[in-house]
């Protein structure tokens, strides 16, 4: 269940799209293995909902894409585990656009454990652009406007 989302402006205008996004999420018990912690799947599902908060902060929705015949399909997807989440930990996803082309949006990641800042995982994924016939298009200039690739804030792979 997520508790908040928000979203870091680097520069703190007023009017400017997020840099960094941010989604806090408890971990409940369902989330963790008999160990008591998180199961690696998870991850993945805490990366859709934090990209879908990105795209809402940055101004526009998944849904309004769906709405005008875009889909926006996982292509890739790279994690990097570092640290284990645990039942009822809060945990924090940094979300970003490392890239944008014609066709591609490739997004970075950090999960922390939101009250003492370890980085428990990073990862990466890029979404291919397709039409409602699920054939390979090119984004729409409005996405390509709003959605401002960064540098890397953290090293995602080592």
């Amino acid at each position: 269940m997520r508790e908040e989302g928000n979203l870091n402006v680097l520069t703190g205008k007023a009017g400017m799209t997020a840099a960094v996004s941010e989604t806090l999420v408890r971990v409940n018990y369902s989330e963790t293995d008999q160990m008591g912690v998180v199961y690696h799947a998870r991850y993945l599902v805490w990366l859709d909902v934090a990209r879908c908060d990105h795209l809402r902060h940055s101004g526009m929705s998944y849904r309004e894409l769906e709405e005008a015949g875009l889909r926006l399909v996982v292509s890739d997807v790279s994690i990097k585990y570092r640290q284990p989440a645990r039942y009822d930990d809060l945990v924090r996803i940094r979300c970003w656009v490392r890239a944008v082309r014609s066709r591609k949006v490739e997004f970075g990641y950090v999960v922390e454990h939101a009250e003492d800042g370890r980085v428990l995982a990073t990862a990466s994924t890029s979404l291919l652009a397709l039409d409602t016939r699920m054939t390979l298009t090119r984004l729409p200039a409005r996405v390509s406007e709003v959605l401002h690739p960064i540098p890397d804030p953290v090293r995602l792979g080592e």
